[in-house]
């Protein structure tokens, strides 16, 4: 019989893709797909991880997921040790004239369990009914603003002397948010221009930075930013005099293309060069199993390498003390960050537009000198 690594690794091979491709596809670190083929669940924080695992990435290869899930039952089952004592003891007699007792004992067990389960659901279901979330209403003070909503949450968007309300009505497959202008979908990464107005001038950009797919338990980290109505030209466009705006979107100022429109999402690679002393921190998006953070005091000299698969975001004391460049798709694009002494905070993330293309872009969400 094939075990569960066999089979995953298989029917991975049969498809002709190779681990970091799915990496990609489903989300799951490599080292956790490695570990599923290998039958190596001790790397895993828990068996619910486990299971949930195996249910993605089985679903993915169009497994039976019931049959995987079991495949591993099955496997822990095996591994449980039983005492060789148990296999040869027999087991003693019971006495005939004890089993009427025992059934008499038994009955009224159940029935105190009954009751004392009636009681307790009882009070749980009052518990819960009184820690029931109460939807929470934020202000948006300044140009951006990123945080964790929850469903029906909302947040509010001040705009010449008018307030408009958007809301986060579910969160499934995709995430929907409530505008003014009707109901925007939106999934990881993708970003939607709101007119908030209505005089067909977007006011305010919304990116989805995070969010597990049918769990709105844990919420969708939106990111929420008011735009001018200055376009950017395409950074793939060599001819200046023939450069044309972006079609697909008004993109803000503070915006920066690095790497110009590509069918998906890849890898990519933030190296840095100190110029001169400050202070740089980074930290790994959209990894929910490997959120790595660094911080760094650079000397004159200093390199560093940080890779990604979805973003990093970036602080940096002196924008001018170090020179930074993204190295993906096997070319290099360098980046700039500001001037000599502004403190920088910065996303370098890939969105999706409409058109369902991927453009890493430098977002600047707030500056200072």
């Amino acid at each position: 019989m094939e075990s569960l690594g066999e089979k995953l690794k298989s029917t991975r091979m049969e498809k002709g893709l190779t681990i970091d491709q799915v990496s990609r596809e489903t989300n799951i670190t490599a080292r956790y797909i490695e570990a599923l083929e290998t039958e190596n669940f001790n790397v895993f924080p828990g068996e619910p991880y486990v299971i949930g695992f195996i249910r993605n990435y089985s679903s993915f290869l169009d497994l039976d997921v019931q049959k995987t899930v079991g495949l591993y039952r099955t496997l822990k089952i095996q591994e449980q040790p039983v005492p060789v004592e148990q296999l040869l003891r027999h087991p003693p007699r019971m006495p005939s004239f004890l089993i009427p007792a025992i059934l008499i004992l038994a009955v009224v067990g159940l029935s105190g369990w009954g009751v004392y389960n009636l009681i307790i659901n009882r009070k749980q279901n009052t518990v819960s009914s009184t820690n029931v979330r109460i939807p929470a209403e934020y202000m948006m003070e300044g140009n951006s603003m990123e945080r964790r909503f929850y469903k029906n949450d909302a947040v509010l968007i001040p705009l010449d002397s008018n307030m408009y309300k958007l809301e986060l009505f579910n969160i499934g497959e995709t995430v929907t948010i409530r505008t003014p202008g009707g109901s925007v979908i939106l999934d990881l990464s993708q970003e939607a221009n709101i007119d908030l107005n209505n005089n067909g001038v977007p006011e305010l950009r919304v990116t989805v930075a995070d969010f597990a797919k049918n769990n709105p338990d844990m919420g969708a980290l939106l990111h929420f930013f008011m735009m001018d109505s200055v376009a950017v030209f395409d950074a793939a466009t060599v001819d200046t005099e023939q450069a044309v705006p972006f079609t697909i979107n008004t993109v803000s100022s503070v915006s920066q293309t690095i790497i110009p429109a590509s069918v998906s999402a890849y890898p990519f690679t933030l190296q840095t060069v100190s110029q001169g002393y400050s202070m740089f921190r980074w930290e790994v998006l959209n990894e929910r199993d490997r959120r790595e953070k660094s911080q760094h005091y650079f000397q004159r000299g200093d390199e560093r390498s940080v890779q990604a698969q979805n973003g990093i975001r970036i602080w940096t004391s002196n924008a001018q003390a170090a020179r930074f460049q993204v190295i993906g798709g096997g070319r290099t694009y360098p980046v700039e960050l500001g001037g000599a002494g502004e403190v920088v905070v910065a996303d370098i993330r890939w969105v999706r537009d409409d058109n369902n293309q991927y453009r890493l872009v430098l977002i600047r969400l707030e500056s200072g000198s």
